[in-house]
């Protein structure tokens, strides 16, 4: 595992500061000694998994090595095999070849609402993405400090994850939820973090309560998009048991049929919250349970929906 120091240099960056962690990385503030570029850099560690991650003891937006606040969700390791899905841990080698995947992906974006990436460095044997520095508050940050929050951000998403799945460059990005969300100071928000994915679809990294069937397609994205308006409305999320038992398997079934319509009785948002819209309602309920509902039906509802607002 490669440790990072704030007042460290390596290959022309200086670190300045500690940024944030996941379930697999740490990311530090540098700057460029010689063009004064600021750069986010994502390093991994020794091994990574949500379930690893220190929660600190109380509700906080400070960033530190040593923990998350405990309303993060980091994501996990998952794991795809005949008898159904195992959630685990990545050794360090499974970690490189996470940050190797995904400097992989955003290289092959470049839209203005996905993070860039400036480089990829490889020190000491460990590889280190050279991200773009992109300022401003995660959408975790601004739900917990009950910042007014605008649909137009995930219409925003949505309109981007169609634009890189249709030029082949990202079929979906696997792993939304507010803390892969940044928006800036400009209102513009800018998508993090996308899921490592092997080929065949063996292994990815993912969040279960955001992606609680373990989807491996676009319709992730769009169910995450649901979760994420539904916690807004009401401050909870709609699945505590997460993931879905039989999420991975493929045989189906009356069992598994009943097990989903099941898992699917969450509360609806206007219990919870009365000031719930009815057609947001309808939107989130689409967005969860109905499976071919996908991005550019997401897409013309929120557009109609914000049209009317």
């Amino acid at each position: 595992m490669m440790k990072l120091a704030v007042g460290e240099v390596v290959q022309g960056y200086r670190i300045t500061r500690f940024l944030g962690r996941g379930g697999f990385a740490s990311v530090f503030l540098a700057q460029h000694e010689e063009t004064g570029n600021k750069v986010a850099l994502k390093v991994g560690g020794a091994s990574g998994g949500g379930r690893q991650v220190t929660r600190l003891l109380e509700v906080t937006s400070r960033r530190t090595p040593e923990g998350i606040s405990p309303d993060e969700l980091p994501a996990e390791a998952v794991f795809f095999e005949p008898r159904g899905v195992r959630i685990d841990l990545f050794d360090e080698r499974e970690v490189q070849a996470m940050l190797r995947a995904e400097g992989d992906l955003l290289a092959a974006c470049q839209h203005e609402n996905v993070v860039t990436v400036h480089d990829r460095l490889v020190i000491d044997g460990n590889p280190v993405l050279v991200l773009e520095y992109v300022r401003g508050k995660t959408l975790r940050e601004k739900i917990r400090s009950l910042e007014g929050i605008h649909l137009n951000w995930f219409l925003a998403v949505v309109r981007a994850l169609l634009a890189t799945k249709a030029a082949g460059a990202l079929d979906y990005h696997g792993d939304l939820k507010p803390e892969n969300l940044v928006v800036k100071p400009s209102g513009k928000v800018v998508i993090l973090d996308p899921a490592m994915r092997v080929p065949g679809g063996s292994i990815v990294t993912t969040t279960p309560h955001y992606n609680p069937l373990l989807l491996c397609d676009s319709k992730a994205d769009v169910m995450a998009i649901g979760i994420m308006i539904y916690e807004i409305l009401t401050g909870t999320l709609p699945f505590d048991e997460v993931p879905w038992e039989f999420a991975g398997r493929q045989s189906g079934g009356e069992t598994q049929r009943l097990s989903l319509s099941y898992f699917f009785s969450y509360s609806p948002p206007h219990v919870l919250n009365p000031k719930t819209p009815e057609e947001l309602e309808r939107i989130i309920y689409r967005c969860i349970t109905v499976s071919d509902y996908g991005l550019e039906q997401l897409k013309g509802d929120l557009e109609s929906f914000i049209s009317k607002a």
